[in-house]
This record gives structure tokens, C-alpha cells and sequence, in this order.
């Protein structure tokens, strides 16, 4: 969806172009029902980044410090990657699987029921 100024004449410098993120690439990432996180994530990721090490090391470093973080059962985990069915390949980077400046994952984690057992 195109953004529209109210005033006609109103111009202003895109500040979160690619090219301004020295060979990375913003990458959002949501857990769902897992309300003590109010928003996904923002990360400026290497495209070339294995899914695994973006799990391992920049998920983990994010959401490790929610108390169910270590019960996730990640072969039962579900994605969703810009609003889709997505079934992610820890062996292939992010480039490989489409994930692009300012891709939105989102995942769930069936069995686990968010912050404080909250069904949201």
C-alpha cells in the first residue's frame, strides 16, 4: 500500500533504503501469542546468514528471555513469511528462501500459549 502525504508538496529523504544498511538487510521477526514482545523485532541481517545461525544466535540473543524460550520444539514450529505459508531450511540463507530488506517472518510455536499462559 503507497503512502500518501496529506500535503501534496511534502517531500522527505527514504532513510531505511538497503543501500543504508552496509550490506545488510532489515528483517522482521514475530512471535505469535507471546505477548511479552509487543511488536516483531527489527534486525539488520547479512542476506547470506544460514536460517540456523539467524535461530541459534539472533533469535535466541531476542527472545531467550522469555521463560518458554527453550521449550520450543522447532520441528513443530509454523512460519509465516510477508503474511504466507513458509517452511524455512536452517542449511540455506536467507537469500536462498526469499527473505529480503524488510521481509516480516512470524512463527508460532504449537503447545506453548504465550506470556503468563495467555490465550491470545
Amino acid at each position: 500500500m503507497a503512502v500518501q502525504a496529506i500535503v501534496p508538496e511534502y517531500t522527505g529523504e527514504i532513510r531505511d533504503r538497503l543501500e543504508n544498511f552496509h550490506g545488510n538487510q532489515l528483517v522482521y521477526i514475530g512471535w505469535d501469542k507471546h505477548m511479552m514482545f509487543c511488536a516483531p523485532f527489527a534486525f539488520p541481517l547479512p542476506a547470506d546468514m544460514p536460517f540456523a545461525a539467524l535461530k541459534s544466535e539472533v533469535m535466541a540473543g531476542a527472545f531467550g528471555q522469555h521463560p518458554q524460550w527453550e521449550e520450543v520444539n522447532w520441528d513443530k514450529a509454523t512460519w509465516l513469511k510477508d503474511g504466507e505459508a513458509f517452511v524455512p531450511d536452517d542449511s540455506k540463507s536467507l537469500a536462498e528462501q526469499g527473505i529480503g530488506h524488510k521481509t516480516l517472518l512470524r512463527f508460532q510455536t504449537p503447545g506453548q500459549r504465550g506470556f503468563m499462559d495467555a490465550d491470545v
